[in-house]
């Protein structure tokens, strides 16, 4: 068997334009510049859809904030979606340990009685704002030396210009594809959107069976009461 050999298959923005509009029943030829205005305004909002429907595994990076003591407050990049796993780093000499804080909501942080209390955080509250913040309780006291926080970020701009990419894996460019083509066949072929929209969600939904993570699950119920001593 003769097989490529190669992993190159990156296409373009516009080269996914050009397919998505090829499945609204447009050929290349009949594409204007209006076409082209409308496409990028609907990849990007495909962008900003996906960024809101989950964890996408490729967005995911870490942050890591100098704490300073007495200080609660910190602000979070705009571009943030979630914080997801969150920890507070002490480093003595060279030796750091990690511990983790667990987040709490804004009724809850209101509820506090002492909320400029100052220790070791156990909780953050992410206030999402259009420029979002973090806060800790307590307030750092000046052992720790940072926070640390995985986020998942929003999704990078699409653009035509120098044959961008998109910022998608490989195994979500079909799903990308089809949700682009259904978004603009609800402009430019509303005839075709209904079934592009069902094969965009089927894409989707397979794509998504792989953004995960694959690790172990254990459970362990409490099953005390079924004894006595």
């Amino acid at each position: 068997m003769t097989t490529s050999g190669t992993y190159l298959f990156a296409p373009s923005l516009g080269e996914i334009t050009l397919y998505a509009f090829n499945l609204c029943g447009i050929r290349n030829t009949a594409i204007l510049q209006e076409h082209m205005e409308s496409a990028k305004m609907a990849a990007n909002l495909l962008n900003s859809r996906w960024s809101a429907q989950g964890v996408n595994l490729w967005a995911v990076d870490l942050q890591t904030v100098p704490l300073v003591q007495g200080q609660a407050t910190y602000t979070v990049p705009s571009t943030t979606i979630a914080m997801l796993d969150t920890y507070i780093t002490v480093t003595t000499g060279s030796t750091s340990t990690n511990r983790y804080i667990s987040p709490i909501s804004r009724t809850e942080y209101a509820s506090y009685s002492n909320p400029n209390s100052q220790g070791f955080p156990t909780t953050y509250w992410f206030d999402r704002l259009l420029s979002p913040t973090v806060t800790l309780w307590p307030v750092p006291d000046g052992s720790e030396t940072s926070l640390n926080y995985y986020r998942v970020r929003q999704i990078q701009d699409s653009n035509f210009a120098g044959g961008a990419n998109v910022e998608v894996p490989f195994y979500f460019l079909e799903a990308y594809a089809l949700g682009l083509a259904q978004r603009l066949a609800m402009i430019w072929a509303p005839d075709k959107a209904s079934g592009l929209k069902l094969l965009a969600d089927e894409s989707y939904t397979i794509a998504t069976e792989q953004n995960v993570e694959n690790s172990n699950w254990y459970i362990s119920p409490q099953i005390g009461s079924y004894f006595r001593v």
